[in-house]
């Protein structure tokens, strides 16, 4: 409690009437524009055979030895279940994010227009998670879940993410996969309900980046040199993680395939590499221009496949 009062002090020094502007200016946005999965999706509209679940382009075995073996029907597969991982690591973020958020609040000034926009963020990310949870379902899916070491860390993590920590943190879990549903949308492969999910979570997603993107600008005048070092090491890990999540062996499993060996196979392809870079390179940039890229972030995105 002690490190978040610190941390929101520190916060209310910076550039509290611009935070402010901005969090008005995105609380007009979401009435303007924000969605309800449950209602603005056609649940009813049953999966088309012949399309994918993710287009061929982002998926972790195109272009290999294993790929060219499938059939099509098998590479529609495969697709369903990357989707249902990558949603189900999509939930997981998520639920952190809102958990970390939710803390804040505690110490948070209730009247402030930063709080009223944290908490439609976190309204948001609730309907994403309901919408991903129900696109699993949809797909004829099974959800992947955490391990329980993988649990206890999701449990702690909201303790420790302060300061520009935390922003870095919600962007890490949100821009990748931003940047890959961009080029995913309009793929005309694509079965037509996840189409519209990734147009909606783009749509309100581009308000949740902006809003932690303008966190970390505003704290870069006001962070000490711990903060700083923490926020440019402390996300090094991120790399290698996503890796694992994206390449993970359940899912190749579920889809008749020998687990280890695709994942092998995957983690080791340079088109999905490509793809990797491609959803990290916008992140990248930005962190590097708040100075938030340290040798050993490098380092951990690269050994991840991301740089």
């Amino acid at each position: 409690m002690t490190a978040t009062t610190q941390a929101t002090t520190q916060e209310v020094r910076g550039d509290t009437a611009g935070r402010e502007a901005v969090s008005r200016r995105l609380i007009n946005g979401s009435v303007k524009r924000s969605y309800a999965p449950v209602v603005d999706l056609d649940w009813d509209r049953a999966p088309e055979p012949e399309r994918y679940f993710l287009p061929p382009s982002v998926l972790s075995l195109v272009g290999t030895e294993i790929w060219e073996g499938l059939s099509p029907q098998q590479r529609i597969e495969l697709s369903r279940q990357e989707m249902a991982n990558i949603l189900s690591v999509g939930i997981w973020f998520e639920n952190l994010l809102n958990r970390t958020l939710l803390a804040r609040l505690m110490v948070a000034d209730p009247a402030s227009p930063t709080t009223h926009y944290a908490l439609t963020e976190m309204g948001d990310e609730c309907r994403h998670m309901v919408m991903f949870g129900r696109a699993i379902e949809w797909s004829g899916a099974r959800p992947f879940q955490m391990r329980l070491w993988e649990r206890a860390v999701m449990a702690l993590l909201p303790h420790a993410l302060r300061g520009s920590l935390l922003w870095v943190a919600a962007l890490v879990g949100e821009e990748i996969f931003d940047a890959l549903q961009r080029e995913m949308l309009d793929d005309p492969r694509l079965q037509p309900l996840v189409a519209r999910l990734m147009q909606v979570h783009v749509a309100e997603e581009a308000r949740h980046i902006g809003f932690a993107r303008d966190g970390i600008m505003r704290r870069k005048p006001i962070r000490g040199r711990w903060e700083t070092f923490v926020a440019a090491n402390g996300h090094a890990v991120a790399g290698v993680l996503f890796r694992r999540l994206f390449t993970n062996p359940a899912m190749y499993r579920r889809a008749g395939l020998d687990g280890r060996a695709a994942a092998r196979a995957a983690r080791a392809n340079p088109r999905f590499h490509e793809a990797q870079v491609r959803g990290f390179a916008s992140l990248a940039a930005f962190l590097e221009s708040a100075g938030l890229m340290s040798r050993l972030s490098r380092y951990g995105w690269r050994r991840g496949g991301f740089l």
